[in-house]
């Protein structure tokens, strides 16, 4: 654990004292988070002192005990009718981080609401809930990566070097292990991403937490640019990958069916929209990376137009110009389909 108290270590902290009906004692939380008796002495001080119910009593051969007050609770959290609710109906959205102890603690959470509210309320906040749809196209399941992420939850704030195995789309390698110092995680697109610097490359890199199958977090500290933010490390980003190159202007032109939709949205923090005469829409945008643009500017057909840099507009015509190629060709109805390939058709049923 770092020596500077930190919001997580406090929450491991929390969390540590919680299973501990018996309390634990300095030495013991010492030694079980890896830091001095002094730094938990530090932070179980500060969390009394913003409210949290600590208290500590004297054991066996004179020593001291720290536990959670049970019968406390956090009463200081005294919720109106009207916050419980939006808490409970806000939890699909936590669906994402499924078998983290985040998720976890929040299910606990949502089941004392529950409790707590009672069966009329609890009706009336199920047809509330039905006026509201989360979809899940697309989404990551991390039910199963609950403990990497926590780990790497862990490793970010205690700063700690890490070894991942990764999956890379472009390796030739089925996986390859990387020293990274993890900076942040990023929620993107119905994914999650790591943010890190890569020993190996010797420069920050963008992992997929899908494609990470382990995270062994080591005891070597590292030292994070004081001045980092992630804000300015994705402005010429036009998602999650960061550009290498200098920043340079693309200019869209979109057509009046999609002028509408596009000026809807915020897409880019550098963006400017200006309305043409004929209906049509201008878009402006200062990236240093055009690889996500690319694929956001397909999805639209031809309903937009690149109309610089030259080097996008010639990578969508070669793109554009493969995939018709490919929709010219007559397909042959004799070529079998493999087994695994063929669609599935509901049985039919039979005639009793």
């Amino acid at each position: 654990m770092p020596d500077q108290p930190a919001i997580l270590r406090h929450w491991i902290l929390l969390r540590s004292l919680g299973a501990r009906r018996q309390g634990a004692t300095l030495r013991d939380l010492a030694a079980e988070h890896g830091t001095s008796e002094k730094t938990i002495h530090r932070d179980l001080v500060l969390l009394r002192r913003l409210g949290f119910p600590l208290v500590h009593a004297t054991g066996d051969h004179g020593r001291r005990h720290w536990k959670l007050d049970g019968t406390a609770g956090l009463a200081q959290l005294s919720f109106t009718l009207e916050e419980a609710a939006a808490l409970y109906l806000g939890r699909q959205f936590l669906e994402p981080l499924a078998g983290t102890d985040f998720f976890h603690g929040a299910q606990s959470a949502f089941t004392k609401i529950r409790a707590t509210l009672g069966d009329a309320p609890l009706r009336h906040l199920e047809k509330l809930a039905a006026a509201f749809y989360h979809t899940t196209n697309g989404l990551a399941d991390y039910a199963h990566k609950g403990q990497l992420i926590d780990d790497l939850v862990r490793a970010i704030e205690d700063r700690r070097l890490t070894v991942i195995t990764y999956q890379s789309l472009r390796s030739t390698e089925p996986v390859t292990h990387y020293d990274v110092h993890p900076y942040f995680v990023v929620w993107h697109k119905q994914a999650l991403y790591l943010i890190a610097h890569s020993c190996d490359h010797g420069a920050i890199r963008t992992f997929k937490v899908d494609r990470i199958s382990a995270a062994d977090v080591q005891q070597l500290q590292f030292a994070r640019p004081p001045d980092f933010d992630p804000r300015v490390l994705l402005s010429g980003s036009f998602g999650i990958f960061e550009g290498d190159g200098p920043s340079q202007t693309v200019r869209i032109r979109f057509s009046r069916q999609a002028a509408r939709p596009v000026s809807e949205r915020t897409h880019h923090p550098t963006q400017h929209l200006t309305p043409q005469p004929d209906g049509t829409l201008l878009a402006e945008f200062e990236l240093s990376s055009l690889e996500e643009l690319t694929s956001w500017l397909l999805s639209w057909g031809q309903h937009a137009e690149v109309l610089d840099p030259p080097e996008l507009r010639e990578q969508i015509t070669k793109t554009l110009t493969a995939a018709l190629s490919s929709y010219k060709q007559v397909p042959n109805p004799r070529r079998r389909i493999p087994k695994s390939r063929r669609p599935t058709s509901p049985a039919k049923p039979r005639p009793r």
